[in-house]
């Protein structure tokens, strides 16, 4: 009788184990996350491509090419303070959707350009989506993370603190403008409605010689050298 109650508690002992394993364990559905400066099959797919490679800068620009601000710094393009210059893609875009993560310091201020025209003047012949260590910020104004700078500001104030890193996607196509940060649409524009020189929608006025509906439609890509560390990673396009 022993032996058999044995066996008994042998087999419901292996039954718990199996079943246990069976509960607990974690599925692997393929959505593991994709590792940073990478495209998943669904990018490759749908047409994106790489604009940083995570360990060089091969395919960027600087204004200044003596410039030793800009390094690549743990798998991500970084600003240093030494120095100065914008960097920029050697390729132009026009009609595309941009992703990028940035991440600041504290007291930061830099942007990022697109559909930048004239690499002697990126102020005027493109336009910024402001990168500024403003987060907390109740109300963010023009000047503000997010916003496209001196023109229209951020529905809410998306950022996360400094020294965190914040997903951006910038979607243009003809005259419309589309920004999300951190899952959040912040910013939805057309050009097409700016139609005089140094003039916002709400009246108030801006710092742009060319009204914004005639700024370029076709340009480079550009990061930002405006005082304070700044990181950016993951930056991938594909054209519309």
């Amino acid at each position: 009788m022993f032996r058999v109650l044995s066996v008994i508690c042998l087999i419901l002992v292996s039954a718990v184990g199996a079943f246990c394993a069976v509960c607990c364990s974690v599925p692997d559905n393929g959505n593991t996350a994709a590792k940073d400066n990478t495209l998943t099959p669904e990018e490759i797919s749908s047409g994106w491509k790489l604009l940083f490679d995570g360990k060089t800068l091969n395919g960027w620009g600087c204004t200044e090419p003596n410039s030793k601000g800009w390094v690549v710094d743990n798998g991500a393009i970084h600003y240093n303070k030494q120095g100065g210059g914008y960097l920029y893609t050697k390729e132009r875009f026009g009609d595309f959707e941009l992703k990028i993560d940035f991440m600041v310091d504290h007291g930061t201020n830099s942007g990022i350009f697109f559909r930048w025209d004239k690499l002697s003047d990126p102020v005027q012949t493109g336009i910024e989506m402001q990168v500024l260590d403003s987060a907390g910020k109740k109300r963010p104004g023009k000047h503000d993370c997010g916003a496209i700078y001196d023109v229209l500001e951020p529905s809410e104030n998306a950022m996360k603190p400094a020294l965190e890193w914040n997903p951006v996607v910038i979607r243009c196509r003809g005259p419309y403008i589309q920004i999300t940060m951190n899952g959040k649409r912040i910013i939805a524009m057309n050009l097409d409605k700016y139609t005089e020189p140094h003039k916002n929608l709400d009246g108030t006025r801006n710092k742009f010689a060319t009204a914004y509906k005639d700024m370029p439609r076709e340009g480079h890509i550009g990061l930002q050298a405006h005082g304070g560390k700044v990181w950016y990673k993951n930056i991938k396009i594909r054209k519309l």
